[in-house]
């Protein structure tokens, strides 16, 4: 028999006590703030439908408006009864069709880089990028607010990770000394190109200038600036006319390209290196045919059709200038980002409630994604929005503004 001593070390011992101790979400639940995991009876687009309501959404990362598209659609209809729905195995072994090669060559142009290389999604990438490439006692420098894949991949990798104060240059500098000082081993700095929470755009010049100075290696995740920034999308690099000075480039396909998955862009030796080392590409399926044409023919409309950029850049002006007037805080926002600063979670919650109340979907914002006390309220925008639908939400945030007293 286990005695009573014994009992309480194994309750001690078990995996699932923090499970079983964990009340946070159930406690926003029951006051009916929580406001994750809902479910979208429609395709994701300027308006969805959540159990039978219909709701404006704010809150996608399709900024392109394409995932409804009838060409992307079509394209994805005609990979399945070509392909199948799956490759059923890595691209290192049974699953790299012909349609693999030609999206990484059409990558490689469109993006002005040597060499490409598909992963399953944009998370995958970072970490298959970072923790193959990295190696004992080189140094990863991050900036604080870069996305939590990339803070994953740097746990994955074996060396050391050194942050920087957000978008800070003298900071930056700061690290590099040091890294100096410790050692004469290798120095990646990764940055996002554009921030995903703050909606700002990395200072990608003076960050390339210091990484020569310093002898350091430049990754810039790409996932929120790729196909909304520079010439005909092509992203933050191109935004500053430094293609050829970013080392590294990291897009996903969830967001302006309206399918899944990622990849990496590269010199060829170092795309070669990837291809048979990174374990995320070698141990994992490779994307579904359907996502790969999806993804080749959203690379076409976005070329052919530039006034998609332009519309969405007009609808940001719009929201951020509508937003400003009223008194809300847009933080330092410079992109279909837009975040609406708040302060407390509750807060927050009880704003997403309201807005949601008057059919307006968004995203609240909390730690650990923000600091305690900066959370918001995100907001995105697509380039098929409507002036109309915008009016309608900035609307619902002056109602909402008012009666939480922060307008």
């Amino acid at each position: 028999m286990i005695n009573l001593e014994t009992a309480k070390n194994v309750e001690k011992m078990d995996i699932f006590k923090k499970c079983y101790g964990y009340t946070e979400a159930k406690e926003v639940m029951e006051k009916g703030l929580y406001p994750y995991f809902r479910e979208i009876e429609s395709g994701q687009d300027t308006e969805v439908t959540i159990h039978g309501k219909n709701m404006l959404m704010l809150g996608s990362n399709s900024y392109m408006g394409l995932t409804n598209h009838p060409e992307v659609k079509q394209a994805a209809i005609e990979a399945i009864e070509k392909y199948g729905t799956g490759n059923a195995g890595s691209r290192f072994l049974n699953g790299t069709l012909d349609i693999h090669s030609k999206l990484e060559k059409k990558l490689a142009d469109f993006l002005g880089m040597e060499s490409a290389l598909l992963y399953g999604t944009g998370y995958q990438t970072n970490l298959g990028v970072i923790g193959c490439l990295v190696g004992p006692k080189d140094y990863i420098i991050t900036d604080k607010m870069d996305h939590a894949s990339i803070f994953d991949a740097t746990r994955f990798s074996f060396g050391k990770t050194v942050k920087f104060k957000h978008n800070d240059m003298a900071d930056l500098e700061r690290v590099l000394i040091k890294c100096d000082e410790n050692s004469n081993h290798g120095k990646l700095i990764v940055v996002d190109g554009v921030f995903s929470m703050e909606g700002d755009i990395a200072k990608l010049p003076e960050i390339v200038k210091l990484a020569k100075r310093y002898n350091a290696r430049v990754m810039v995740d790409d996932a929120h600036g790729t196909g909304v920034l520079g010439p005909s999308g092509r992203g933050t690099p191109a935004h500053f006319g430094l293609e050829d000075e970013v080392d590294i480039l990291v897009i996903t396909f969830s967001k302006s390209f309206a399918s899944l998955g990622g990849a990496v862009l590269a010199s060829e030796p170092v795309i070669h290196y990837l291809k048979h080392h990174s374990r995320s590409l070698i141990f994992s399926a490779s994307m579904p045919p359907a996502a790969v044409q999806s993804v080749s023919k959203a690379i076409d409309i976005v070329q052919n059709e530039p006034e998609r950029i332009d519309r969405l850049w007009e609808i940001t002006e719009k929201m951020k200038k509508g937003l400003q007037d009223m008194g809300f805080d847009t933080g330092i926002s410079e992109t279909p980002i837009i975040p609406v600063l708040i302060g407390e979670m509750e807060e927050c919650f009880m704003f997403w409630r309201m807005l949601t109340d008057d059919g307006i979907f968004v995203n609240p914002v909390v730690p650990p994604a923000v600091p305690q006390g900066n959370c918001l309220i995100r907001t995105s925008y697509m380039a098929t929005h409507t002036d109309e639908q915008l009016d309608r939400a900035l609307d619902a945030f002056y109602r909402a503004g008012k009666k939480m007293g922060k307008i």
